[in-house]
């Protein structure tokens, strides 16, 4: 059996493994944008994202102490989380303000310019080999995503422009991400996470907080699971296959959350959001099939 460097550890079990993670994170996400925009209606983003870290911090402690306890969450590598998170942080703050001001399927389809960006910088800083059918995956994506978004009709206005802030923040914090993830486990990347964002956040928490209301509650406790865990299923996608490979696996996100914007808030699915989404499915499966083709002949 032949096999490139870059994926000679993409095997089809661990290609399995990734997309199974990979739809947990999905379903998290799907999830967290109409708790986010539930939650943001009412409370400041800040004050939400500190929630989210806190009693995230809490149930991750089985994970935590299941990994060896908090001697275990030691790391060699503070700084590229402080930065990791700093970056992180303000993306999910924009995409946060972004749920609130456009339709949710906009809201992804934009974010998917970060794929672009994450390929291009797991090349360069992570010796990540770019094959054509990468490529490929990424160009249908990005394609299909712009035909979704349709940046020539003029309807691009500060919710778009904020969603692409946090498209490129979300990229820069995937490939430190990928980076952490071979020399830090995956519960100590998200213990790391809620305490570094706790402390970011805390200050502006405090200045615009105002008592949650009852019913608002459901909706903050969705999106700190949803926050916690879907990191957790990314990082572990992470460990199993390249960042290459990941990130079009997520594609898929731009027409589920299309799907729950139409059946939460009436928000239409038109032609061009079905023709895109078409686009990102046979990108994501081209990828993965020729991926699978290469690591078994």
């Amino acid at each position: 059996m032949t096999v490139s460097n870059s994926s000679s550890r993409n095997s089809g079990d661990d290609l399995f493994k990734a997309a199974l993670w990979m739809a947990g994170w999905l379903a998290a996400m799907v999830t967290m944008a109409v708790a986010g925009r539930e939650a943001v209606s009412q409370l400041s983003a800040f004050q939400v994202m500190v929630l989210r870290s806190v009693i995230g911090f809490v149930l991750l402690q089985p994970l935590v102490f299941s990994a060896g306890g908090y001697g275990a969450m030691k790391t060699k590598h503070p700084w590229q989380h402080i930065w990791r998170n700093a970056v992180h942080y303000g993306a999910q703050y924009a995409w946060l303000i972004a749920v609130t001001l456009i339709p949710l399927a906009q809201v992804v389809s934009i974010e998917f310019t970060m794929p672009i960006w994450t390929a291009l910088l797991a090349v360069i800083f992570l010796g990540e080999k770019m094959s054509r059918w990468k490529l490929a995956a990424v160009i249908l994506g990005l394609i299909g995503v712009l035909i979704i978004v349709r940046p020539g009709s003029g309807n691009i206005g500060t919710g778009q422009a904020i969603s692409l802030l946090a498209a490129i923040g979300f990229s820069i914090s995937i490939i430190l991400v990928k980076s952490l993830t071979r020399t830090d486990s995956v519960v100590r990347i998200i213990f790391w996470m809620l305490v570094i964002q706790t402390i970011i956040g805390i200050i502006p928490a405090i200045y615009f907080w105002k008592p949650v209301p009852n019913d608002l509650w459901g909706w903050v406790f969705v999106v700190a699971v949803c926050g916690t865990f879907s990191h957790f299923c990314m990082a572990k996608a992470m460990t199993y296959a390249d960042a290459t490979i990941v990130v079009p696996m997520d594609f898929l996100r731009v027409p589920l959350t299309a799907l729950a914007g139409w059946a939460v808030y009436s928000e239409v699915i038109d032609i061009y959001t079905a023709t895109g989404a078409a686009l990102i499915l046979v990108g994501n499966l081209l990828n993965l099939k020729k991926t699978k083709a290469r690591v078994t002949t």
